[in-house]
């Protein structure tokens, strides 16, 4: 071969596409969206029994997201939003304190925790009382917490999980409500509150932990009551 078309070669090879030799892309987490109240037992329940430890499990495939709102209704009041909740003015501070800490420790590793703990202890102790416990035990500050959940900045934070939950579509009639990538059937509610892992699992199109061979159950919910 003669050295022109070994020069043509040479030139053809380093133009090439970079994409002919890059990485496969990896599979996408799958998101899964939990629209809740921190009083509900049957939120408690998919919490502790489902959606924690699938997220111990498999978190690693997972994109987590808490909606601590769930069948409360909002009012304007001059500057600020006023809360009514379900379950009474203690879920108004429990949904405040979990939106709080969902804002400022932001880590899923470090809030999922704290509102796991949070939740198992609700129906034993008020919710401040069972927060500043759960953080002492997790090594976390409660004082911004605390504050937060207070005033102006929860206030505002609690409106957008309202306005996040008034988004739905469908719109939800009880709690807990699973959306799955965005998306809500009763199917994918069936199997979420049954065997969330299972779902999760089923869904992810990339190489599946050993941990997918498990399974778990749990069927309460909190219905929402319709306005006459």
């Amino acid at each position: 071969m003669e050295f022109g078309q070994l020069r043509f070669l040479a030139v053809l090879l380093v133009a090439l596409p970079v994409c002919t030799v890059g990485a496969p892309t990896a599979a996408p987490k799958v998101g899964i969206a939990l629209y809740y109240e921190s009083l509900c037992g049957g939120c408690r329940d998919f919490i502790m029994s489902q959606f924690y430890p699938t997220f111990l499990k498999v978190g690693e495939i997972m994109n987590v997201t808490l909606v601590p709102y769930g069948n409360a209704q909002e009012t304007r009041q001059g500057n600020e939003w006023r809360f009514t909740c379900q379950h009474g003015e203690a879920e108004c501070i429990g949904n405040l304190i979990e939106t709080c800490a969902i804002s400022i420790l932001q880590n899923t590793t470090v809030y999922f925790p704290f509102i796991h703990c949070l939740e198992t202890n609700l129906a034993e102790s008020d919710p401040l009382s069972a927060a500043e416990r759960c953080a002492n035990q997790q090594g976390i500050d409660f004082a911004p917490i605390e504050k937060c959940q207070t005033g102006p900045q929860g206030n505002a934070l609690e409106h957008q999980m309202a306005l996040k939950t008034n988004a739905l579509i469908p719109r939800h009639n009880y709690v807990p409500w699973v959306t799955m990538n965005g998306k809500h059937t009763n199917e994918i509610q069936d199997k979420a509150t049954y065997n969330l892992l299972g779902l999760v699992c089923d869904t992810y199109q990339g190489t599946k932990p050993s941990a997918c061979q498990e399974h778990g159950r749990v069927n309460s919910r909190c219905y929402r009551i319709k306005k006459a």
